[in-house]
């Protein structure tokens, strides 16, 4: 990918837990990510789950035995489902045959490729409309997009390669080994932050990134201000200006949150601190510049500067300190879309 001069790419990330789509463009080495979307509830386990509950309902028609309370059944049934939808993405038909599932009572039947995309048809339609969304976040038409990127184990799945080649009316690009990609891009970047020498001329890469969460202060009525809108490009720095709110306010404390939702009580609170020497003016007067400087490294530093008097303040938050992982990013934009 790096080798071409320029392009637009979607990668679509499917795994065993987890589903993540991103846009992202390449100029010259320079790999910028133009927005991210997914669900951190999505992946091949749910579909392993769907065939589970299949095989447990059809076992309790067969034989009038229901196995959802046996925990040990469940497990066997659910490695044979596994291995049935792994069979699947290569044939048409798969084999379930369990010795003495429940009670002595021996479990075999057969699994269609038809039937499991019929299962999970409402989860591989899920997967589209969160790739719709980053387009759109994005800027960008499904047209205009030079490659499609096929990563993780689930994306051999046939039935979803068939949906992605429908949507941007190209086939998926292959050529990226779906296991091994997210820990080579790993591998790749650790290198260009350390200044590792690489072979393979990768020494060029430069990987843009983008914020997940939108970052913002704290107003009155605990109202959340947004600095820094989610998915600006890394490093990015933005300054807004604040006014004091009651007559010769002398001090005022600057709380940082990280989210999606109108009132700061919804969101992450990722530090506080208090600027001093304001001057006593009357309400609305006086005026305090703060600014958002998100690095490279993952610092956001924060401050704020009294127009009146240059008096500033400053703290740094790093990415680690209250920061959240994919799964609570996840669940704060479902709630905020709610």
């Amino acid at each position: 990918m790096d080798k071409k001069a320029s392009g637009t790419i979607a990668v679509y990330d499917l795994g065993g837990g987890t589903f993540d789509v991103s846009v992202v463009t390449i100029e010259d080495g320079v790999f910028e990510v133009k927005a991210t979307a997914g669900d951190t509830h999505l992946g091949g386990e749910d579909f392993d789950s769907r065939l589970v509950d299949h095989c447990i309902e059809e076992f309790k028609r067969k034989f009038r035995k229901d196995i959802s309370t046996n925990e040990r059944a469940k497990r066997r049934l659910r490695t044979a489902c596994e291995r049935a939808k792994r069979t699947l993405s290569t044939t048409v038909t798969a084999a379930i045959e369990i010795e003495s599932l429940f009670e002595g009572v021996d479990y075999s039947t057969i699994i269609t490729r038809a039937k499991f995309e019929e299962l999970n048809a409402a989860d591989f339609a899920r997967t589209i409309e969160h790739v719709r969304d980053v387009l759109v976040e994005a800027g960008t038409d499904r047209l205009d997009v030079d490659e499609v990127v096929l990563v993780g184990g689930s994306t051999r799945i046939p039935k979803i390669q068939e949906l992605l080649s429908t949507f941007f009316d190209k086939e998926p690009n292959k050529t990226v080994n779906p296991d091994e990609a997210v820990a080579y891009g790993a591998t790749v970047q650790a290198a260009i932050i350390a200044k590792i020498d690489m072979t393979g001329g990768l020494d060029h890469v430069l990987l843009v990134d983008v914020t997940p969460l939108s970052l913002g202060v704290a107003l009155i009525g605990d109202l959340m201000s947004v600095i820094i809108k989610r998915n600006s490009t890394i490093p990015s720095k933005h300054t807004q200006t604040y006014y004091t709110t009651s007559d010769d306010q002398t001090s005022a404390t600057i709380k940082v949150y990280e989210g999606e939702r109108e009132m700061v009580k919804d969101n992450t609170l990722l530090g506080s601190f208090e600027v001093v020497g304001i001057p006593p003016l009357p309400a609305r007067k006086a005026a305090i510049e703060v600014t958002f400087a998100v690095e490279a490294t993952g610092f956001l530093v924060v401050s704020a500067k009294v127009t009146a008097t240059g008096a500033t303040r400053a703290v740094a938050i790093r990415a680690e300190k209250g920061r959240l992982n994919t799964e609570e990013i996840e669940r704060m934009r479902s709630d905020a879309e709610r």
